[in-house]
């Protein structure tokens, strides 16, 4: 599995390679304990030593990997870990759906609409990489309408490791066949259905059937250790 090309325009050659690390440590790849060294992934993507470290710092941030003196140790990422991740989102999305649908919201409804029909593209022509970005693109958009800056700032510290694990996700989805797209892609119908009813109880309940159902998909994609 390669990191979508079509994910990184505009990316510098740090991130590039920070991107398609993140994917090879979190998919198993790379193993977890395994060392990396930046003259070994400098010679993989043929550059120089400069945006190898670039990459590594990002990871090391990330917890992905451990930065040692003669490279880096692979930290990987746990199940554990995910759950974490999507404790995080639900904590984010259950909070700005609540702020977001306080009132009628009809362009952005309109918006989401919009994506839904992307997805269910997607889902025709089967591309998962489409899919996922088309989810990803779901969720961001109703956090970026709260227009708060805090909540933003945490999820965009998020938001690649949540890109990453998606793509992962997704492509879990599809090997389900049709019927398990239309179910993920009726999720999102449902959500939009709730928060349009403005009612902070079912917009409540509805993120958190969300969230639970897809922690049953992270545990298909991220097995146990």
């Amino acid at each position: 599995m390669k990191y979508p090309s079509a994910w990184l325009q505009g990316a510098s050659l740090g991130e590039a390679i920070a991107s398609e690390l993140r994917l090879q440590i979190i998919s198993g790849t790379i193993k977890r304990g395994e060392v990396i060294s930046e003259n070994r992934i400098a010679g993989e993507f043929g550059t120089s030593r400069s945006p190898v470290r670039e990459a590594m710092k990002t990871l090391s941030s990330e917890g992905l990997i451990q930065l040692e003196r003669m490279g880096a140790v692979v930290m990987g990422l746990s199940l554990k870990d995910v759950e974490e991740l999507y404790d995080v989102r639900y904590l984010i999305e259950s909070f700005v759906q609540g702020e977001v649908f306080a009132r009628q919201q009809p362009e952005l409804i309109r918006q989401l609409r919009q994506i839904v029909d992307r997805m269910e593209l997607a889902a025709k022509h089967v591309d998962p990489i489409e899919y996922s970005y088309q989810d990803l693109s779901f969720h961001e958009r109703i956090i970026t309408e709260a227009n708060h800056k805090r909540i933003l700032h945490l999820w965009k510290s998020i938001r690649p490791i949540v890109m990453t694990v998606m793509l992962i996700t997704t492509r879990q989805v599809f090997s389900g066949g049709a019927s398990k797209l239309r179910y993920v892609t009726d999720k999102h119908i449902r959500l939009i259905q709730e928060m349009e009813s403005l009612d902070p109880d079912r917009i409540q309940t509805a993120v958190q059937q969300y969230f639970d159902d897809s922690r049953r998909t992270l545990h298909l994609s991220f097995p146990e250790d």
